[in-house]
């Protein structure tokens, strides 16, 4: 059994002491590939430069990928030349979709004008350079949906830590887009919803994430090995995600596991191979 890992934040300080132990103890947990989400110009391009320089081993090809876009909560701070800066980056192999990018009206730290428009620009990025789109969306799905249907030719779109309603995930599916679920699913105050709503998305639209450092299962054993440095997630802990994910669709884990790894494979194009 394989899994992809299609989000987590690889390069945020909180692993800066141990990011080899971090992908060490991934792939002993058969995690196999992971992407490595970009929030902004310069994370992106950290993302994509790590990703790199990890392939450069002959034992890690394959292995690490990362997207290239502009989080809602960044909208607000980009440079005049950031649209061409993304598209550089997107030229690169190992930089396989376009985002982190979306709408977020919870925490609003970028005002909706703001957040809306550098979204249409980088979906209009997206149509120019067909590579997939990775969204986030926190309460703004009506101007999500608008924006996305306003532009022809959008390449495949996979709706990241989906949190949302059930009209909500019905709406992604009817679009044909993809849904990534992450270990919100795992929290006794806040994913019971996601719970009842997973067994309603298709085997073939589903994805796995953990969002580390972010959304650590809180669910864990006490004796779970490894266990949680400080409270952080890691990508270690995506099988822990995948059983908890597989109980509420009334699935096995193992005919999760191959149907999210094959959609991950298929929408983001990784290849597969000796380490892959």
């Amino acid at each position: 059994m394989q899994l992809v890992d299609i989000g987590l934040n690889l390069t945020h300080q909180r692993f800066d002491k141990d990011r080899e132990a971090v992908l060490s103890r991934a792939r002993a947990a058969r995690v196999q590939q992971m992407i490595l989400t970009g929030t902004n110009v310069i994370a992106s391009k950290q993302a994509a430069n790590y990703a790199a320089r990890y392939a450069l081993d002959p034992a890690h090809r394959n292995i690490l990928f990362s997207t290239a876009g502009v989080h809602p909560h960044d909208a607000g701070d980009v440079s005049e030349d950031y649209i061409a800066r993304l598209r550089t980056l997107l030229q690169r192999p190992e930089v396989v979709s376009v985002g982190e990018c979306g709408l977020d009206y919870n925490r609003h730290i970028t005002p909706r004008d703001v957040q809306q428009k550098i979204f249409h620009e980088q979906l209009l990025l997206a149509a120019g350079v067909q590579k997939p789109l990775f969204l986030h969306c926190r309460e703004a799905h009506d101007d999500l949906m608008r924006h996305l249907s306003s532009v022809p030719n959008l390449p495949p779109v996979i709706v990241h830590c989906f949190t949302g309603t059930r009209g909500e995930l019905e709406d992604y599916i009817a679009a044909g887009y993809y849904v990534g679920i992450t270990g919100w699913i795992c929290d006794e105050r806040r994913g019971t919803a996601l719970q009842q709503l997973v067994k309603h998305i298709p085997l073939d639209r589903i994805m796995l994430e953990t969002d580390a450092p972010y959304l650590t299962p809180r669910d864990f054993p006490a004796d779970m090995d490894p266990a949680p440095k400080g409270g952080r997630n890691e990508p270690a802990f995506l099988p822990h995600i995948l059983n908890a994910v597989a109980k509420h669709m009334d699935v096995s884990a193992e005919e999760l596991a191959a149907s999210s790894t094959a959609n991950a494979r298929r929408f983001f194009g990784l290849p597969t191979g000796k380490n892959g």
